[in-house]
Protein backbone atom coordinates (compact mmCIF):
# COMPACT_ATOMS: atom_id res chain seq x y z
CA UNK A 1 0.00 0.00 0.00
CA UNK A 2 1.26 3.58 -0.79
CA UNK A 3 2.26 5.93 1.74
CA UNK A 4 1.16 9.45 1.64
CA UNK A 5 3.58 11.93 0.32
CA UNK A 6 6.04 13.11 2.82
CA UNK A 7 6.59 17.04 3.79
CA UNK A 8 9.79 18.58 3.95
CA UNK A 9 10.95 22.02 4.40
CA UNK A 10 13.72 22.41 2.42
CA UNK A 11 16.15 25.77 2.03
CA UNK A 12 15.82 26.77 -1.74
CA UNK A 13 19.34 28.24 -1.13
CA UNK A 14 21.31 25.79 -0.36
CA UNK A 15 19.47 22.53 0.06
CA UNK A 16 18.88 21.88 3.56
CA UNK A 17 16.28 19.85 5.04
CA UNK A 18 14.11 20.75 8.26
CA UNK A 19 11.45 19.00 9.91
CA UNK A 20 9.44 22.24 10.30
CA UNK A 21 9.44 25.75 9.35
CA UNK A 22 11.74 28.10 10.29
CA UNK A 23 12.55 31.66 9.22
CA UNK A 24 16.33 31.48 9.28
CA UNK A 25 18.70 28.21 7.30
CA UNK A 26 20.96 27.79 9.65
CA UNK A 27 23.37 26.05 6.68
CA UNK A 28 23.84 29.21 4.64
CA UNK A 29 22.49 31.73 6.83
CA UNK A 30 19.63 33.27 4.05
CA UNK A 31 16.43 34.48 6.01
CA UNK A 32 12.79 33.64 4.15
CA UNK A 33 14.17 30.97 2.24
CA UNK A 34 12.78 27.55 3.77
CA UNK A 35 9.40 26.24 2.10
CA UNK A 36 7.32 23.42 2.03
CA UNK A 37 7.94 20.55 -0.11
CA UNK A 38 6.25 17.30 -0.70
CA UNK A 39 8.44 14.19 -0.96
CA UNK A 40 7.00 10.55 -2.22
CA UNK A 41 7.94 8.29 0.25
CA UNK A 42 8.84 4.90 -1.34
CA UNK A 43 7.13 1.96 0.71
CA UNK A 44 9.33 -0.44 2.87
CA UNK A 45 7.67 -3.89 1.33
CA UNK A 46 8.30 -2.67 -2.47
CA UNK A 47 12.26 -1.72 -1.22
CA UNK A 48 12.37 -5.17 0.38
CA UNK A 49 10.91 -7.33 -2.61
CA UNK A 50 13.19 -5.35 -5.63
CA UNK A 51 16.37 -7.60 -6.37
CA UNK A 52 19.40 -5.88 -8.36
CA UNK A 53 21.79 -8.17 -10.68
CA UNK A 54 25.12 -9.11 -9.35
CA UNK A 55 28.10 -6.20 -10.55
CA UNK A 56 31.27 -7.13 -11.95
CA UNK A 57 34.45 -5.26 -10.77
CA UNK A 58 37.61 -4.82 -12.51
CA UNK A 59 40.94 -4.41 -11.24
CA UNK A 60 42.80 -1.53 -11.39
CA UNK A 61 45.67 -2.33 -13.95
CA UNK A 62 45.15 -1.53 -17.08
CA UNK A 63 45.80 0.95 -19.17
CA UNK A 64 42.44 3.34 -20.60
CA UNK A 65 42.36 5.98 -23.14
CA UNK A 66 41.76 9.53 -22.53
CA UNK A 67 38.26 10.50 -23.21
CA UNK A 68 37.72 11.77 -26.86
CA UNK A 69 37.07 15.74 -26.90
CA UNK A 70 35.79 18.59 -28.80
CA UNK A 71 37.62 21.74 -28.98
CA UNK A 72 34.74 24.33 -29.03
CA UNK A 73 36.65 26.44 -31.17
CA UNK A 74 37.38 29.10 -28.34
CA UNK A 75 41.50 29.15 -26.97
CA UNK A 76 40.38 30.53 -23.86
CA UNK A 77 37.10 28.28 -22.98
CA UNK A 78 39.11 25.40 -24.39
CA UNK A 79 41.79 26.04 -21.86
CA UNK A 80 39.34 25.89 -18.59
CA UNK A 81 37.68 22.85 -20.13
CA UNK A 82 40.85 20.81 -19.96
CA UNK A 83 41.17 20.72 -24.12
CA UNK A 84 37.62 20.61 -24.93
CA UNK A 85 33.88 19.33 -24.54
CA UNK A 86 34.01 15.78 -23.40
CA UNK A 87 31.90 13.33 -25.22
CA UNK A 88 28.57 13.23 -22.42
CA UNK A 89 30.26 15.25 -20.06
CA UNK A 90 27.93 17.71 -18.25
CA UNK A 91 28.88 20.64 -17.66
CA UNK A 92 27.23 23.46 -14.77
CA UNK A 93 27.78 27.28 -16.07
CA UNK A 94 27.20 29.92 -12.91
CA UNK A 95 27.68 33.66 -12.72
CA UNK A 96 26.44 37.01 -11.82
CA UNK A 97 23.29 38.28 -13.58
CA UNK A 98 24.11 39.81 -16.71
CA UNK A 99 27.82 39.04 -16.73
CA UNK A 100 27.63 37.32 -19.95
CA UNK A 101 26.97 33.55 -19.62
CA UNK A 102 24.07 33.22 -21.99
CA UNK A 103 26.66 35.36 -24.64
CA UNK A 104 29.59 33.11 -24.16
CA UNK A 105 27.68 30.00 -24.81
CA UNK A 106 25.82 31.23 -28.21
CA UNK A 107 29.35 32.23 -29.05
CA UNK A 108 30.48 28.76 -28.26
CA UNK A 109 27.88 26.90 -29.78
CA UNK A 110 28.43 29.22 -32.98
CA UNK A 111 31.99 28.38 -33.24
CA UNK A 112 30.65 24.63 -32.96
CA UNK A 113 28.58 24.96 -35.59
CA UNK A 114 31.25 26.17 -37.98
CA UNK A 115 33.36 22.69 -37.84
CA UNK A 116 29.85 21.23 -39.15
CA UNK A 117 28.53 20.41 -34.99
CA UNK A 118 24.77 20.12 -34.79
CA UNK A 119 24.42 22.32 -31.38
CA UNK A 120 20.54 22.58 -29.71
CA UNK A 121 19.45 25.77 -27.74
CA UNK A 122 17.03 25.21 -25.32
CA UNK A 123 16.16 28.70 -23.20
CA UNK A 124 13.93 28.67 -20.43
CA UNK A 125 14.32 32.46 -20.28
CA UNK A 126 14.01 33.84 -23.48
CA UNK A 127 12.06 33.75 -26.22
CA UNK A 128 13.55 32.39 -29.59
CA UNK A 129 13.64 36.21 -31.51
CA UNK A 130 15.28 37.66 -28.53
CA UNK A 131 18.39 35.01 -28.87
CA UNK A 132 18.19 35.62 -32.71
CA UNK A 133 18.57 39.91 -31.81
CA UNK A 134 21.52 38.82 -29.50
CA UNK A 135 23.22 36.71 -31.99
CA UNK A 136 22.90 39.82 -34.76
CA UNK A 137 23.77 42.39 -32.14
CA UNK A 138 26.88 39.93 -31.52
CA UNK A 139 27.27 39.86 -35.27
CA UNK A 140 26.81 36.45 -35.58
CA UNK A 141 24.82 36.67 -38.65
CA UNK A 142 27.29 34.31 -40.86
CA UNK A 143 24.97 31.46 -42.35
CA UNK A 144 28.47 29.33 -41.70
CA UNK A 145 27.87 29.95 -38.14
CA UNK A 146 23.90 29.38 -37.43
CA UNK A 147 23.19 26.88 -39.96
CA UNK A 148 23.79 23.74 -37.49
CA UNK A 149 21.79 25.48 -34.82
CA UNK A 150 18.38 24.74 -33.59
CA UNK A 151 16.35 27.07 -31.19
CA UNK A 152 13.52 25.95 -28.72
CA UNK A 153 11.79 27.90 -26.01
CA UNK A 154 10.46 25.44 -23.31
CA UNK A 155 10.85 24.64 -19.21
CA UNK A 156 8.67 21.70 -19.38
CA UNK A 157 11.40 18.90 -19.23
CA UNK A 158 9.29 15.95 -20.03
CA UNK A 159 8.95 17.90 -23.47
CA UNK A 160 12.75 18.03 -23.69
CA UNK A 161 13.48 14.47 -22.39
CA UNK A 162 11.02 13.20 -25.99
CA UNK A 163 12.53 15.48 -27.89
CA UNK A 164 16.10 14.92 -27.50
CA UNK A 165 15.47 10.98 -27.29
CA UNK A 166 14.20 10.93 -30.84
CA UNK A 167 16.93 13.47 -32.34
CA UNK A 168 20.23 12.37 -33.40
CA UNK A 169 23.94 13.54 -34.07
CA UNK A 170 23.78 15.91 -31.76
CA UNK A 171 27.18 17.26 -30.18
CA UNK A 172 25.80 19.53 -27.60
CA UNK A 173 22.77 20.55 -25.73
CA UNK A 174 22.33 24.20 -23.73
CA UNK A 175 19.77 24.21 -21.07
CA UNK A 176 19.41 28.03 -20.13
CA UNK A 177 18.77 27.97 -17.64
CA UNK A 178 18.14 24.91 -14.97
CA UNK A 179 16.33 26.81 -12.68
CA UNK A 180 13.76 27.45 -15.21
CA UNK A 181 12.96 23.70 -15.73
CA UNK A 182 9.59 21.92 -14.82
CA UNK A 183 9.09 18.35 -14.48
CA UNK A 184 5.22 17.60 -13.75
CA UNK A 185 5.97 14.67 -11.80
CA UNK A 186 7.76 17.08 -9.20
CA UNK A 187 5.58 19.19 -6.53
CA UNK A 188 6.90 22.39 -6.98
CA UNK A 189 7.58 25.62 -8.75
CA UNK A 190 9.98 25.51 -10.98
CA UNK A 191 13.73 26.75 -9.33
CA UNK A 192 12.91 24.69 -5.88
CA UNK A 193 15.43 22.26 -4.58
CA UNK A 194 13.36 19.20 -6.09
CA UNK A 195 12.91 20.68 -9.52
CA UNK A 196 16.12 21.64 -9.92
CA UNK A 197 17.38 18.26 -8.63
CA UNK A 198 15.32 16.19 -10.18
CA UNK A 199 15.26 18.23 -13.65
CA UNK A 200 19.09 17.80 -13.64
CA UNK A 201 19.39 14.07 -13.28
CA UNK A 202 17.14 13.20 -15.65
CA UNK A 203 19.02 15.38 -18.43
CA UNK A 204 21.84 14.14 -17.24
CA UNK A 205 20.99 10.43 -17.57
CA UNK A 206 19.70 11.41 -21.25
CA UNK A 207 22.99 12.87 -22.42
CA UNK A 208 25.21 10.27 -20.81
CA UNK A 209 22.87 7.21 -22.93
CA UNK A 210 22.99 9.44 -25.74
CA UNK A 211 26.62 10.49 -25.67
CA UNK A 212 26.02 14.49 -26.19
CA UNK A 213 27.73 17.50 -23.98
CA UNK A 214 25.56 19.42 -21.93
CA UNK A 215 25.67 22.41 -20.70
CA UNK A 216 23.57 24.29 -17.69
CA UNK A 217 23.28 27.78 -17.13
CA UNK A 218 22.90 28.12 -13.00
CA UNK A 219 21.31 31.12 -11.21
CA UNK A 220 23.88 32.40 -8.38
CA UNK A 221 23.17 34.21 -5.09
CA UNK A 222 24.01 37.14 -3.61
CA UNK A 223 27.09 35.79 -1.93
CA UNK A 224 28.49 34.24 -5.32
CA UNK A 225 28.05 30.57 -5.12
CA UNK A 226 25.26 28.58 -7.01
CA UNK A 227 22.11 29.04 -6.63
CA UNK A 228 19.97 25.32 -5.29
CA UNK A 229 21.15 22.01 -3.72
CA UNK A 230 24.72 21.40 -3.76
CA UNK A 231 24.26 18.19 -4.56
CA UNK A 232 23.77 19.70 -8.19
CA UNK A 233 27.47 20.40 -8.24
CA UNK A 234 28.17 16.49 -7.70
CA UNK A 235 26.04 15.46 -10.26
CA UNK A 236 28.30 17.31 -13.09
CA UNK A 237 31.43 16.81 -14.39
CA UNK A 238 32.42 20.46 -14.60
CA UNK A 239 31.42 23.55 -12.64
CA UNK A 240 32.79 27.08 -14.42
CA UNK A 241 32.34 30.64 -13.06
CA UNK A 242 32.33 33.22 -15.31
CA UNK A 243 33.35 36.39 -12.73
CA UNK A 244 33.93 39.99 -13.52
CA UNK A 245 32.82 43.19 -12.68
CA UNK A 246 30.37 44.99 -14.73
CA UNK A 247 32.43 48.14 -14.14
CA UNK A 248 35.35 46.66 -15.72
CA UNK A 249 35.27 44.96 -19.17
CA UNK A 250 37.16 41.63 -18.12
CA UNK A 251 35.69 38.62 -17.65
CA UNK A 252 37.03 35.81 -16.27
CA UNK A 253 36.11 32.07 -16.60
CA UNK A 254 37.07 30.24 -13.71
CA UNK A 255 37.30 26.22 -13.52
CA UNK A 256 35.74 25.28 -9.65
CA UNK A 257 35.34 21.71 -10.39
CA UNK A 258 36.89 19.18 -13.17
CA UNK A 259 36.96 15.58 -13.86
CA UNK A 260 38.79 15.63 -16.91
CA UNK A 261 41.18 18.62 -16.30
CA UNK A 262 42.70 20.76 -14.11
CA UNK A 263 40.76 23.11 -11.53
CA UNK A 264 43.30 26.14 -11.35
CA UNK A 265 43.01 26.92 -15.29
CA UNK A 266 41.55 30.66 -16.01
CA UNK A 267 40.19 32.34 -19.08
CA UNK A 268 40.58 35.86 -19.94
CA UNK A 269 37.83 37.52 -22.21
CA UNK A 270 37.01 41.23 -22.89
CA UNK A 271 33.24 42.26 -22.95
CA UNK A 272 32.99 44.78 -26.30
CA UNK A 273 29.99 45.54 -27.70
CA UNK A 274 30.43 42.62 -30.54
CA UNK A 275 30.23 40.32 -27.66
CA UNK A 276 33.22 38.51 -25.77
CA UNK A 277 36.56 39.16 -27.01
CA UNK A 278 39.61 36.13 -26.11
CA UNK A 279 42.36 38.20 -24.34
CA UNK A 280 45.31 36.08 -25.06
CA UNK A 281 47.98 37.96 -23.34
CA UNK A 282 46.05 39.46 -20.48
CA UNK A 283 49.27 40.82 -18.57
CA UNK A 284 49.97 43.07 -20.99
CA UNK A 285 46.22 44.43 -21.20
CA UNK A 286 46.32 44.57 -16.88
CA UNK A 287 49.37 46.73 -17.25
CA UNK A 288 48.01 49.23 -20.30
CA UNK A 289 47.09 52.16 -18.35
CA UNK A 290 49.95 51.46 -15.64
CA UNK A 291 52.29 54.62 -15.10
CA UNK A 292 55.65 53.96 -13.07
CA UNK A 293 56.37 56.84 -11.16
CA UNK A 294 53.26 56.55 -8.94
CA UNK A 295 53.50 55.67 -5.36
CA UNK A 296 51.96 52.95 -3.98
CA UNK A 297 52.66 50.93 -6.93
CA UNK A 298 54.13 47.59 -7.93
CA UNK A 299 53.78 44.87 -10.75
CA UNK A 300 53.03 41.48 -9.45
CA UNK A 301 53.72 38.01 -11.06
CA UNK A 302 51.06 36.22 -10.59
CA UNK A 303 49.99 32.39 -11.87
CA UNK A 304 46.77 31.18 -13.00
CA UNK A 305 46.62 27.63 -13.34
CA UNK A 306 49.79 26.85 -16.33
CA UNK A 307 49.31 30.97 -16.59
CA UNK A 308 51.36 33.76 -15.63
CA UNK A 309 49.81 36.84 -15.36
CA UNK A 310 51.25 40.30 -14.52
CA UNK A 311 48.64 42.88 -12.83
CA UNK A 312 49.37 46.01 -10.64
CA UNK A 313 49.06 46.27 -7.20
CA UNK A 314 47.99 49.33 -6.41
CA UNK A 315 47.60 50.95 -2.45
CA UNK A 316 46.60 54.20 -1.47
CA UNK A 317 46.74 55.79 2.03
CA UNK A 318 44.78 58.78 3.47
CA UNK A 319 44.48 60.22 6.88
CA UNK A 320 42.10 58.48 9.21
CA UNK A 321 39.40 60.98 10.28
CA UNK A 322 38.38 61.32 13.64
CA UNK A 323 38.69 59.23 16.43
CA UNK A 324 37.39 56.17 15.14
CA UNK A 325 39.74 53.20 13.97
CA UNK A 326 41.91 53.24 10.57
CA UNK A 327 39.81 51.39 7.57
CA UNK A 328 41.18 49.01 5.92
CA UNK A 329 39.67 48.29 2.32
CA UNK A 330 40.77 45.70 -0.43
CA UNK A 331 39.06 44.92 -3.86
CA UNK A 332 40.89 41.79 -5.51
CA UNK A 333 42.74 40.22 -2.47
CA UNK A 334 42.09 38.75 1.30
CA UNK A 335 41.18 41.82 3.56
CA UNK A 336 42.76 38.84 6.27
CA UNK A 337 45.78 38.74 4.21
CA UNK A 338 46.30 42.74 4.30
CA UNK A 339 45.71 42.85 7.95
CA UNK A 340 48.62 40.70 8.92
CA UNK A 341 50.62 42.09 6.55
CA UNK A 342 50.12 45.37 8.22
CA UNK A 343 51.16 43.76 11.31
CA UNK A 344 54.11 42.30 10.10
CA UNK A 345 55.30 45.59 8.63
CA UNK A 346 55.31 47.50 11.52
CA UNK A 347 56.47 44.95 13.53
CA UNK A 348 59.49 43.67 11.95
CA UNK A 349 60.09 46.91 10.36
CA UNK A 350 58.77 49.93 12.45
CA UNK A 351 56.23 51.11 9.90
CA UNK A 352 53.44 52.66 11.36
CA UNK A 353 50.14 52.73 9.55
CA UNK A 354 47.81 52.59 12.51
CA UNK A 355 47.12 56.89 11.87
CA UNK A 356 45.92 56.10 7.86
CA UNK A 357 43.12 54.49 5.88
CA UNK A 358 44.25 51.69 3.90
CA UNK A 359 43.16 51.39 0.00
CA UNK A 360 43.81 48.45 -2.15
CA UNK A 361 43.21 47.20 -5.54
CA UNK A 362 44.22 44.76 -7.46
CA UNK A 363 43.65 46.90 -11.07
CA UNK A 364 41.86 45.41 -13.87
CA UNK A 365 39.75 43.06 -11.69
CA UNK A 366 41.10 40.01 -11.53
CA UNK A 367 40.48 38.35 -7.53
CA UNK A 368 44.18 36.82 -6.85
CA UNK A 369 44.12 34.21 -3.71
CA UNK A 370 47.90 33.24 -4.02
CA UNK A 371 50.31 34.19 -1.37
CA UNK A 372 52.88 35.11 -3.81
CA UNK A 373 51.36 38.22 -3.78
CA UNK A 374 52.72 39.22 -0.37
CA UNK A 375 55.94 40.54 -1.68
CA UNK A 376 53.95 42.89 -4.59
CA UNK A 377 51.65 43.76 -1.85
CA UNK A 378 54.46 44.86 1.03
CA UNK A 379 56.50 47.15 -1.83
CA UNK A 380 53.24 48.71 -3.04
CA UNK A 381 52.38 49.55 0.96
CA UNK A 382 55.80 50.68 1.67
CA UNK A 383 55.92 52.96 -1.36
CA UNK A 384 52.79 54.56 -0.35
CA UNK A 385 53.90 55.13 2.96
CA UNK A 386 57.18 56.39 2.23
CA UNK A 387 55.78 58.24 -0.94
CA UNK A 388 58.79 56.31 -3.25
CA UNK A 389 57.90 54.95 -6.12
CA UNK A 390 59.12 51.44 -6.66
CA UNK A 391 61.27 51.21 -9.77
CA UNK A 392 59.37 51.30 -13.38
CA UNK A 393 61.12 47.95 -14.83
CA UNK A 394 60.76 45.66 -11.36
CA UNK A 395 58.55 43.33 -10.72
CA UNK A 396 57.78 41.27 -7.20
CA UNK A 397 56.52 38.24 -5.75
CA UNK A 398 57.06 36.06 -3.17
CA UNK A 399 54.79 34.80 -0.15
CA UNK A 400 55.99 36.52 3.47
CA UNK A 401 55.85 34.65 6.98
CA UNK A 402 54.97 36.11 10.17
CA UNK A 403 58.61 36.82 10.97
CA UNK A 404 59.02 38.61 8.08
CA UNK A 405 60.91 35.93 6.42
CA UNK A 406 60.20 35.60 2.48
CA UNK A 407 59.46 31.89 1.52
CA UNK A 408 59.46 30.54 -1.96
CA UNK A 409 56.80 30.02 -4.06
CA UNK A 410 56.05 27.60 -7.23
CA UNK A 411 56.81 27.86 -10.67
CA UNK A 412 59.18 31.02 -10.24
CA UNK A 413 60.82 29.91 -13.73
CA UNK A 414 57.42 31.16 -15.42
CA UNK A 415 57.15 34.36 -13.95
CA UNK A 416 60.41 35.22 -14.69
CA UNK A 417 60.11 34.47 -18.12
CA UNK A 418 56.62 36.47 -18.25
CA UNK A 419 58.26 39.63 -17.03
CA UNK A 420 61.38 39.00 -19.34
CA UNK A 421 58.94 38.98 -22.26
CA UNK A 422 56.91 42.29 -21.37
CA UNK A 423 60.33 44.35 -20.93
CA UNK A 424 60.93 44.27 -17.06
CA UNK A 425 64.36 44.48 -16.14
CA UNK A 426 64.48 43.37 -12.68
CA UNK A 427 62.85 40.73 -10.45
CA UNK A 428 62.56 40.77 -6.73
CA UNK A 429 61.94 37.37 -5.68
CA UNK A 430 62.83 34.73 -2.95
CA UNK A 431 65.87 33.65 -2.00
CA UNK A 432 66.70 29.80 -3.31
CA UNK A 433 67.16 28.27 -0.27
CA UNK A 434 65.77 24.39 -1.25
CA UNK A 435 66.64 22.05 -3.46
CA UNK A 436 70.54 22.21 -3.18
CA UNK A 437 70.73 26.60 -3.67
CA UNK A 438 70.00 25.89 -7.26
CA UNK A 439 69.34 28.87 -8.80
CA UNK A 440 67.02 30.24 -11.56
CA UNK A 441 68.34 30.63 -14.87
CA UNK A 442 68.87 34.98 -15.54
CA UNK A 443 67.66 35.75 -19.02
CA UNK A 444 69.67 38.44 -20.39
CA UNK A 445 69.39 41.83 -19.72
CA UNK A 446 67.04 41.18 -16.34
CA UNK A 447 68.55 41.26 -13.11
CA UNK A 448 67.41 38.91 -10.57
CA UNK A 449 66.95 40.33 -6.96
CA UNK A 450 66.92 37.19 -4.17
CA UNK A 451 65.25 38.57 -0.89
CA UNK A 452 65.83 36.99 2.66
CA UNK A 453 63.59 38.90 4.81
CA UNK A 454 61.16 41.97 4.72
CA UNK A 455 63.17 44.45 5.72
CA UNK A 456 65.66 44.03 2.65
CA UNK A 457 62.92 45.20 0.92
CA UNK A 458 61.74 48.07 3.22
CA UNK A 459 65.48 49.83 3.57
CA UNK A 460 65.14 50.06 0.05
CA UNK A 461 62.41 53.14 0.37
CA UNK A 462 63.33 54.17 4.04
CA UNK A 463 67.13 54.70 3.07
CA UNK A 464 65.70 56.76 -0.51
CA UNK A 465 63.80 59.40 1.90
Amino acid sequence: MAKKPVKQFICQSCGSVYPKWTGKCEACGEWNTIEEEQVQATPLSVVEHQRGQKIVFTGLDGDSAPPPRQEVGIAELDRVLGGGLVQASVSLVGGDPGIGKSTLLLQAACALSKQGRRVLYISGEESINQIRMRANRLGLENSEQRKNIELAACINVSDILATLEAEQDVSLVIIDSIQTMWLDSINGAPGTVSQVRASAFELIRLAKKKEFSLIFVGHVTKEGSLAGPRVLEHMVDAVLYFEGDRGHQFRILRAAKNRFGATDEIGVFSMTSEGLVEVSNPSALFLAERHGNIAGSAVFAGLEGTRPVLLEVQVLLAPKAGDSAPRRTVIGWDGARLNMLLAILETRCSLRFNSVDVYLNMAGGLRVTEPAADLAVAAALASALTRQPTSPGSVFFGEIGLSGEIRQVPQADLRVKEAHKLGFDEIILPKRVARGNTKLSEPKGLRLVETGHITDLVSQFTMSE
